[in-house]
């Protein structure tokens, strides 16, 4: 029999390693690769030619909208089947990854063996299967992590700019210590500075430019109705700060409801 060659891309290594050991004992899967960044999809998928890939969503450098709107332009004879398994149970965001072609769309928590049948599913099948299995995690599961980046993908700050990454450290450092955001020029931009190599003044640059393409992309709606009420105006685009605050203030209410 031959075996489906699968390949794994997450930033969670601890997913990988999971998964690797899962697949190590099934004799039909060939585990040709496992990669952590979003950015090197594609050449893995040129290298190693599998047959599934399961993909997160949430991936530095390339989200995986972006990375299956990459696959898309491969030849359809290279072109794998995709599996999403991700932390991102919003409809819209099902929706959108079945669009770009996704087979199936697991949320984690997952079924190991529910994956597994998915697999066997997707590579048998001529077409792609369109269906979205998302089994909701349990209540209050999400890390800050995963609550911040959905917010961020929804609103429309693409994971590969640098403003991306700097805002979520942010968030983070406010989340920690709600007074820093009040010492933003002396305390928080340095920081998150001396965290990435780099300087102060590029890292309010960076992220003045990731809200500027956020507001460019016209999805405030969809934020708005997320929480029921306007959170975020069209016509006021926030300074930095006001951005970090209230996105910290809407995962901190997250967290605790």
């Amino acid at each position: 029999m031959e075996k489906i060659r699968v390949m794994i891309a997450d930033d969670n290594q601890s997913i990988i390693r999971l998964l690797t050991d899962f697949f190590e004992r099934k004799p039909n899967i060939d585990l040709v690769a496992a990669v952590s960044d979003g950015a090197a999809i594609v050449d893995a998928v040129r290298e190693h030619a599998p047959d599934v890939v399961v993909m997160d969503i949430i991936m530095p450098r390339r989200d995986g909208f972006m990375a299956l709107e990459e696959l898309n332009r491969l030849d359809e004879s290279a072109r794998p089947k995709v599996i999403v398994l991700t932390g991102l149970s919003r409809d819209d965001f099902i929706m959108r990854a079945i669009r770009l072609g996704a087979s199936y769309y697991m949320v984690k928590p997952f079924d190991m063996n529910v994956l597994y049948s998915r697999i066997l599913e997707t590579a048998q099948e001529g077409e792609t299967v369109v269906e979205a299995v998302a089994v909701e995690p349990p209540a209050g599961t999400e890390s800050v992590d995963e609550l911040i980046t959905n917010l961020f993908l929804t609103i429309g700050i693409p994971a590969h700019i640098k403003g991306y990454q700097y805002l979520r450290e942010a968030v983070r450092m406010v989340l920690d210590n709600h007074e820093v955001i009040n010492r933003i020029t002396k305390e928080l931009y340095p920081g998150i500075a001396r965290k990435f190599g780099t300087s102060a003044s590029k890292v309010e640059r960076a992220m003045r430019h990731a809200i500027e393409v956020a507001w460019t992309r016209g999805r405030l709606d969809t934020v708005n109705q997320m929480y029921g009420y306007k959170v975020f105006a069209k016509e006021d685009k926030p300074t930095n700060g006001e951005f970090i605050s209230c996105v910290a203030e809407k995962i901190s209410v997250a967290k605790s409801a």
